[in-house]
């Protein structure tokens, strides 16, 4: 049992905690059933439930979207490694990453010149953090495209 200041009270019987929250006005939540005895706690239920949402939002929000990196046939070293430190903080927030790799023309006929940069990327990338690929390296009608997340 935890009351509302987040003191500790002890184990003890539920018709003793509902007395007590009673007492003081509020409600007796149980907060997680996992352990043995669970462990409840002596607060509002409602700003209980609203910190709940609360927390859930923060949680799902800008996590785990997908960000896009868009690579070009003729793209330097340079302009490469920028890339990749982008990508390593897309990773790092838990974002998963779609790599493009868009073809042109006659690029289009080079298909192992552009596997090569795509490779090149990946290698790059995985240096700096661990990798998982979600999906393989795919040839699309703009060009190649796969999907990194962080492993």
């Amino acid at each position: 049992m935890i009351d509302e200041t987040g003191k500790q009270l002890g184990v003890m019987n539920l018709e003793e905690g509902i007395q007590i929250a009673r007492g003081k006005g509020l409600d007796l939540i149980q907060v997680t059933e996992k352990v043995e005895p669970p462990v409840c706690k002596i607060m509002d239920y409602g700003k209980y439930i609203y910190q709940e949402k609360k927390k859930e939002k923060t949680t799902t929000k800008g996590h785990g979207g997908l960000k896009i990196i868009r690579l070009s046939f003729k793209i330097s070293q340079h302009d490469l490694e920028v890339r990749v430190k982008a990508a390593e903080k897309f990773l790092k927030k838990g974002d998963k990453i779609k790599v493009e790799l868009i073809l042109r023309g006659r690029e289009k006929a080079l298909a192992d010149f552009s596997k090569n940069k795509m490779k090149q990327f990946v290698e790059s990338l995985e240096k700096l953090t661990p990798l998982k690929i979600e999906r393989e390296l795919k040839r699309e009608f703009g060009g190649l495209t796969m999907i990194i997340s962080k492993a």
